[in-house]
């Protein structure tokens, strides 16, 4: 909550605090925005959130977001066949892929896989809390090549479950491709890339990742609620 005075000073270039709360703890990397003021398009707001400043800006319809980039390190997929067994049961995997910063084990499905197999995972978020990987898993990423050949052209799915912080999926997770977005431009030799997180809601998301390391996530967002509380 923030004075008018306050709510001013923010719009103009300091930095508002941030945080994303959910049912057990507030989470480090951010997983929505504030809308930018619609006197300043295209200008740079910054965000400070428990992992350090989140810097948004608006082109055109959409918003923009520079995250950092978390590339995971490829595992034996034995080495956590128990919580990738509760994720998707007997469903082929290609490769599993462990994000250390993050704590998010990304699991690839064959390639022969059709979407349905994605959309239709059902993973119970109380048998993936009792597996036990020892504190290394925090989150967990499902995901798979996409169809760039057919139109919108989206060069890879996923989904996200976080039962260890009290969210069993979440809709589109920002956190979440900065871990996807590394693999998949190698795998794809892509620096720019359609991306289409596959829950009940869905959302799409645009992905370059920069010569400077980092991550520009973009979308397009809905004001839901706007207004000023004066006390």
């Amino acid at each position: 909550m923030t004075s008018a005075q306050e709510h001013a000073s923010a719009c103009v270039g300091s930095a508002p605090p941030l945080r994303f709360l959910c049912v057990d703890i507030a989470i480090q990397l951010f997983l929505s925005h504030n809308p930018l003021p619609e006197e300043n398009v295209n200008a740079t707001v910054v965000f400070e959130t428990l992992s350090g400043e989140l810097h948004v800006q608006q082109q055109g319809e959409s918003i923009v977001m520079d995250f950092p980039l978390n590339k995971p390190t490829p595992l034996d997929l034995n080495e956590f066949k128990d919580i990738v067994n509760a994720a998707v049961g007997d469903q082929p995997v290609q490769e599993v892929c462990l994000c250390g910063t993050t704590k998010k084990l990304m699991v690839r499905l064959a390639d022969t896989c059709d979407r349905s197999v994605l959309t239709s995972l059902q993973p119970d978020p109380a048998v993936l809390l009792h597996v036990n990987t020892g504190g290394r898993v925090r989150g967990l990423i499902v995901t798979m090549i996409g169809a760039p050949g057919c139109q919108p052209g989206y060069d890879f799915y996923s989904r996200n479950f976080s039962p260890w912080f009290g969210i069993p999926e979440d809709p589109v997770t920002g956190s979440a491709h900065t871990v996807l977005a590394g693999y998949w431009s190698e795998k794809l030799g892509k620096k720019k890339m359609l991306a289409y997180q596959c829950s009940s809601r869905g959302g799409e998301l645009e992905l370059e990742l920069r010569d400077d390391g980092r991550l520009n996530i973009a979308g397009q967002a809905v004001t839901v609620l706007q207004g000023i509380l004066t006390v």
